[in-house]
């Protein structure tokens, strides 16, 4: 591993005392007014010490980037790739650029600067985070996602999860090029795309799930019309009709909550060519796999699941909470989904496809995934015993 990245930050306020930085912040927030190097200056001298323009210039920006945006993770969150950036209290900062975790040269002065951070972001999405309410995760005005826990619940100190959102949305063809995909690959996936097959795209945290269902919506057809649902609007899919609905947490006073499986049941209603759910991770798997039963062809979603075969097993868990049997509920899930995409993560911090699956009723009425292709780190595809089906799927000799 290379060591630690760091982003285009201004220079730190060399020989300024962390104290004379909090007493030119105290003066600043008792005379309110426009943070400007003007202001700065005048708190500085009121300090009682000399004050060069250097240092009014490196004071401004270090507190410009303390009010406004996201501090010193500012510029990590501007380098290009950049998926997340995770603080674990005040000396540790790591980014993810597609390759694993890097550690990154930016820091805190004190686990109260995360604190702060943490709970001016929050304040932009409405949020209240203190002692009382001591965690969120909520969407942020530019479209990042933070999660944040306070200290003491959280060690080493307060933790920060900053996921970016993509800039770009990539197509089958940028992945096959960053090899996350064999040129096989891509192939069975428009064909899945193109057959209007039910599909869930599977995998653990940060495997790039979100970014290659949102290549694959990328496919299909302009005259189409796409109906999101998401917890956390983070699809971006390139296509001219596309319309989204987003979750919506309760407000301070505990009331307002709009949740996804109320969104799902509201997108029925919206004319979906193709019903998306950007993840299922709630009771609205009963309701997306309705749907997938009544004639929403190419409905698909994301789902958390540590590989292909997991996937029932999950779907079941998700679908006990909701109140719906297991006999049930793997019924649903055989008649609902016709493949499985699973994704991984190698040792070497890559995202790849790993597996594609399809769905086998057993004779007890229970459902298991069987391989159809396996695809090896070193590029090779494994054919597995779900080819065939796979195969009579995608040429329409099969139905869901």
């Amino acid at each position: 591993m290379s060591g630690p990245v760091s982003g285009p930050a201004p220079r730190p306020v060399e020989g300024l005392p962390r104290s004379v930085l909090d007493q030119v912040r105290d003066r600043l927030a008792s005379h309110p007014g426009d943070l400007t190097p003007h202001r700065v200056a005048e708190a500085l001298r009121a300090t009682g010490r000399p004050v060069a323009d250097t240092e009014v210039l490196a004071v401004h920006e270090a507190l410009r980037r303390d009010v406004l945006g996201a501090g010193p993770l500012e510029p990590l969150l501007r380098l290009p790739g950049v998926t997340d950036v995770l603080v674990n209290g005040a000396d540790q900062v790591f980014l993810d650029r597609g390759e694993g975790l890097e550690p990154a040269a930016a820091g805190f002065s004190d686990d109260d600067a995360v604190r702060r951070l943490a709970q001016r972001l929050a304040a932009l999405a409405g949020r209240r985070l203190d002692d009382a309410s001591p965690y969120v995760d909520v969407r942020l005005p530019d479209g990042s996602r933070l999660h944040a826990v306070l200290a003491p619940l959280a060690r080493p100190g307060t933790l920060l999860s900053l996921r970016v959102p993509h800039r770009t949305v990539f197509t089958l063809d940028d992945l096959v090029a960053a090899g996350g995909l064999t040129s096989r690959g891509a192939e069975l996936l428009k064909g899945v795309v193109e057959r209007r097959l039910a599909f869930l795209v599977t995998g653990g945290t940060g495997t790039g799930k979100t970014t290659l269902l949102a290549a694959l919506l990328s496919l299909v057809a302009p005259q189409e019309r796409l109906v999101l649902v998401e917890d956390s609007s983070e699809l971006r899919p390139s296509h001219p009709h596309v319309v989204a609905l987003e979750a919506r947490p309760a407000n301070l006073e505990g009331a307002g909550a709009v949740d996804v499986r109320t969104l799902v049941r509201q997108a029925l209603r919206m004319r979906p060519d193709r019903l998306v759910v950007g993840e299922v991770r709630g009771a609205e798997v009963v309701d997306l796999m309705a749907a997938m039963n009544t004639g929403h062809e190419g409905g698909c979603g994301t789902l958390h699941a540590n590989s292909a075969a997991d996937v029932p097993a999950r779907v079941e868990a998700l679908a006990l909470a909701a109140g719906l049997g297991r006999a049930a509920a793997h019924s649903q899930l055989a008649a609902a989904v016709d493949v499985v995409v699973h994704l991984a993560r190698g040792r070497d911090g890559r995202r790849r496809l790993a597996q594609v699956g399809v769905p086998v009723r057993e004779p007890d009425g229970l459902v298991r995934i069987d391989p159809a292709a396996t695809f090896g780190a070193d590029g090779r595809v494994h054919p597995g015993p779900g080819l065939d089906r796979l195969d009579r799927l995608l040429c329409g000799e099969e139905g869901a």
